[in-house]
């Protein structure tokens, strides 16, 4: 076992919603949703505050604990919330959002014994490549799964790609010390400076890092069910009784047992693509997004990509002075929502790899078959 292969950002991943609302029923609107879901992710009108019963819950049993807790006594922005249909939607989401975690695992000032928890962390998006995006479902492939899955041509979706936040850094922090520690005196570090745990010498501390991994992975599933949450009562404010159901969730960057092989898999960077189930591959905020299904290809350990993947780093983009235009950034049409002007440019689309080439590859590999692609409307980065 590998702390580091799973890093600090644990249980990044994707969720994707469909909305019964078109393009042009939305446009008219923008400006106004926008400035709402501005104050949501970037100053703070949101409030997820919790009680400390509820964290605690959410830690140790993620979607599933929150909503349990949650639903008897509903607190902050979520008074609103469907709570039936979130029910309804944890079998859409992969594992139902729901790990064997620890409370005691999580930092501390977030599990208190008693009153209201305030997290900054929850609910907000995070830098990097991450993301909430509304987008149009442009084109079905797969009419039989698009049908069987509520997606439909020229409705509205919006994709949410996030992570674990300060929780995932805490504990893959913590874990790469411990790791480092356990390492036996006098034998030679390794080149690469990660560290493995043996479940052969310390079978504890295996043990124990799947417990402390599964608690950031359940903090991870949350924040990017709040982050949708946000958005879709956003959507009922400015456009009335929109359903705007979720389609899937899924983890990447994450440790998961593969039973058929008796073995565990750290995904890094990639998804769970299993015999039809819903995967997610988001393209730049200026290319296309895909919604595909698994194959469950044994040889790639049943996964896909859970992105494009860059070609060209942040560092080469803004930290060296370099002047790009926005048609070399491949930034003319993109309407990016950011307060960090920066982030336009570290985030470029020009930054990835063409994305229809990574897809044509997979399917080729019967990793994945496209079931509909989604283009890009707005991307909120923070």
């Amino acid at each position: 076992m590998i702390p580091a292969a799973v890093g600090s950002d644990i249980n990044c991943g994707m969720r994707l919603h469909v909305a019964n609302l078109t393009i042009d029923k939305f446009l008219p609107q923008r400006d106004k949703f926008v400035e709402l879901m501005k104050g949501d992710y970037f100053f703070g009108t949101r409030d997820v505050t919790m009680t400390a019963s509820s964290m605690r819950a959410l830690f140790q049993d993620g979607v599933l604990g929150w909503l349990d807790a949650m639903w008897k006594a509903p607190t902050g922005s979520f008074v609103k919330s469907d709570f039936a249909q979130l029910a309804k939607e944890v079998d859409r989401i992969f594992l139902n959002g729901s790990m064997e975690g620890n409370w005691k695992k999580a930092p501390c000032e977030l599990v208190p014994d008693e009153g209201v928890v305030r997290d900054g962390g929850l609910a907000t998006i995070g830098g990097g490549n991450h993301f909430v995006e509304i987008q149009r479902v442009d084109k079905i492939e797969n009419r039989g799964l698009a049908h069987l899955w509520g997606v439909k041509e020229g409705q509205l979706a919006f994709m949410i790609h996030s992570g674990s936040r300060n929780v995932g850094k805490y504990i893959g922090g913590a874990w790469r010390d411990k790791a480092l520690s356990a390492w036996p005196p006098g034998v030679k570090y390794p080149d690469s400076h990660i560290f493995p745990l043996s479940i052969n010498s310390h079978p504890e501390l295996v043990a124990s890092y799947l417990q402390a991994e599964a608690t950031a992975a359940n903090y991870g599933f949350l924040n990017r069910l709040l982050l949708a949450e946000l958005l879709r009562l956003r959507l009922r404010q400015v456009f009335g009784d929109i359903e705007a159901p979720l389609v899937y969730h899924l983890p990447h960057n994450i440790t998961l047992p593969q039973p058929v092989i008796n073995k565990w898999v750290t995904r890094k960077g990639a998804c769970p693509a299993f015999e039809n189930q819903p995967v997610i591959i988001p393209g730049s905020m200026g290319a296309s997004s895909y919604l595909c299904v698994g194959k469950s290809n044994p040889k790639f350990l049943n996964s896909a990509s859970h992105g494009a993947g860059r070609q060209r780093s942040r560092f080469e983009l803004t930290r060296q002075g370099a002047s790009y235009s926005e048609q070399e950034l491949g930034l003319t049409g993109v309407d990016c929502i950011t307060l960090r002007e920066e982030r336009r440019i570290e985030e470029a689309p020009v930054a990835y790899k063409p994305i229809q080439s990574v897809i044509d590859v997979q399917v080729e590999a019967k990793m994945i078959e496209v079931v509909a692609m989604l283009s890009p409307i707005l991307t909120f980065k923070a």
